[in-house]
């Protein structure tokens, strides 16, 4: 039987649409260019941004970094030492411990006695925006976090005390854990200044001040170097350097007000020790001279006014006859009444302004002019016509006239230097520049001047208004002893009546000893206290011993 042969299936030719290899490798081959194009793009960029990154901006990026490892401390600098006439360091700073690795190393300001020398030295505080953009000082410019002086001594001449802060540069890690020094730039210190202020009769005065709201000024007559500026009640300085806010509220609520400084921004009537000018300016004018005699009648008329005198309203007794040295004396009320009416307040404002009185003295420290009232500014200022009364009360320092503690110690160095009106000086006059003074002349006769020096040391004689000074010396325990030695001292008490008729009288005493060679000027206030014999006296007699017996 014969075998079939075997046949292959039938294929049949596919058409469009079936397995078409020439279309698929076309599919394929997009893919790729697609991926490999991507692929260079994204390369493109990276290596772009990686050239930015090193070449571009390396130089930024690795300051950057080495930012970051590294970091720049501010080491303060030590401010300058605050020393008093003797070589007493009174404010001084703590060297910034280096060891340390803040961001602000601080030097620490201590203060000798904050609260007996804060009327001078003031206090400093962080600087603010103002500060920042408004500061002075060349050599040492303000950064952020830094204290510059805002009061007293430490305002006045921050730019000498201010040192220039150093830096010191470490290397930290990544968590800014310190790793090592790299370098360190010291700071510099500041100016030492020294002060005129005496610290032992500063004080004195602040001692015989405590519990009293008051002012005690010392100068030296021939050059108004301030030996005291005393302002009670006081405040601590190194509660503000210290940010110790507690204390600084209660400063600043208390009524007291203890941050306002008495010596030189408060004002007061001055009382019968402003007769010193009005006799002044009469003797001047001619208005009256050394002859000139008023009989004192215990009051006198004005209209419908009586004006009497003090001695004969507390004891109803007159001081008969009285010219110029004599009234300074006695202080006697009738005869400044005479004397204001002959020479006229125009007259006495004149001479007022040349000693003086309604001016800043200018001793760099915030002050009150005071007021001279005349005619014009009672028109002026108050709507009101001036009267005979008004001449009166001014004539014996009551009325619209008020001063300052400092301008009375100012008019007081006058009459104690021979004639000249003095700048007072806060830092002391080194020996190469004694020179140098702040005075100028004033025109005023010699014999004239010597009338008042005159009525000024009766005044603290026997039968003078100045008991305390009678017969003040040192050495001893009374005039008896052997080793006393007499003081003559010239002065003139004042007491002023106080604007609230509720309180008591402002107490005034304004001296210069020794009379022939006078040393120091002093001018004691305090406020609502009473009599100025009684109350401002017998303070003033303790801080001329406390002088005279170091001295000797």
């Amino acid at each position: 039987m014969k075998k079939k042969a075997f046949k292959l299936p039938f294929f049949q030719k596919g058409e469009a649409g079936n397995i078409n290899f020439a279309k698929k490798n076309i599919s394929s081959h997009f893919f790729l260019l697609a991926y490999i194009f991507f692929l260079l793009v994204f390369f493109t960029v990276l290596i772009a941004r990686l050239f930015q990154l090193t070449i571009v901006k390396g130089y930024y990026y690795r300051l950057l970094s080495e930012k970051n490892r590294t970091r720049e401390l501010i080491i303060e600098a030590k401010r300058g030492k605050i020393k008093d006439r003797k070589g007493i360091t009174l404010a001084y700073n703590l060297p910034a411990d280096i060891r340390k690795n803040e961001e602000r190393i601080k030097s620490a300001r201590i203060y000798l006695d904050p609260y007996v020398t804060a009327s001078i030295i003031g206090y400093r505080q962080i600087a603010d925006k103002n500060d920042l953009k408004n500061d002075v000082c060349l050599a040492a410019k303000l950064t952020l976090g830094d204290k510059v002086g805002k009061k007293g001594v430490e305002k006045l001449f921050d730019c000498q005390l201010r040192g220039k802060n150093g830096k010191k540069l470490i290397e930290v890690d990544a968590s800014g854990k310190f790793l090592k020094e790299l370098a360190v730039i010291p700071p510099i210190e500041g100016e030492t200044i020294q002060l005129s202020v005496d610290y032992m009769l500063q004080k004195k005065a602040h001692e015989l001040l405590k519990d009293k709201k008051g002012a005690i000024i010392a100068l030296k007559p021939s050059t108004a170097e301030v030996l005291i500026l005393a302002s009670s009640p006081s405040f601590s300085s190194q509660d503000f350097e210290d940010g110790n806010f507690s204390s600084i509220q209660k400063y600043l609520t208390d009524k007291n007000q203890p941050l306002f400084n008495r010596t030189t921004e408060g004002v007061y009537p001055p009382g019968s020790i402003f007769k010193l000018a009005v006799a002044l300016a009469a003797l001047q004018e001619k208005a009256i001279d050394e002859k000139t005699l008023f009989e004192d009648t215990g009051v006198l008329q004005a209209g419908s006014l009586k004006f009497g005198n003090w001695y004969f309203l507390q004891y109803g007794k007159t001081d008969g006859t009285v010219d110029v040295i004599k009234a300074i004396k006695r202080s006697n009320d009738i005869f400044f009444y005479k004397t204001g009416a002959a020479a006229g307040v125009e007259k006495i404002n004149h001479w007022a302004k040349l000693l003086g009185l309604g001016e800043k003295t200018g001793i760099g420290l915030p002050e009150n002019e005071g007021l001279l009232p005349s005619p014009f500014w009672k028109k002026t200022v108050l709507k009101e016509d001036w009267y005979l009364g008004d001449t009166y009360n001014f004539s014996i320092g009551q009325g619209y006239l008020l001063v300052t503690p400092l301008q009375v110690a100012q008019l007081t160095n006058i009459f104690a230097n021979g004639g000249y009106l003095c700048q007072p000086q806060l830092l002391k006059i080194k020996e190469k520049n004694k020179g140098t003074t702040y005075c100028q002349k004033l025109p005023i006769l010699p014999k004239n001047l010597l009338l008042i020096k005159e009525g000024m040391k009766q005044a603290c004689s026997s039968g003078g208004t100045g008991w305390p000074l009678f017969n003040f010396g040192v050495g001893g325990e009374s005039t008896a002893s052997a080793s006393f030695k007499k003081i003559q001292t010239a002065c003139k008490t004042g007491t002023a009546e106080s604007q609230s008729k509720d309180h008591l009288p402002h107490a005034w005493i304004t001296v210069f000893a020794p009379y022939e060679n006078p040393e120091i000027v002093l001018t004691v206030l305090v406020e609502n206290a009473g009599q100025g014999s009684d109350v401002a006296g017998p303070i003033a007699k303790e801080i001329l011993k406390a002088y005279f017996e170091r001295k000797e």
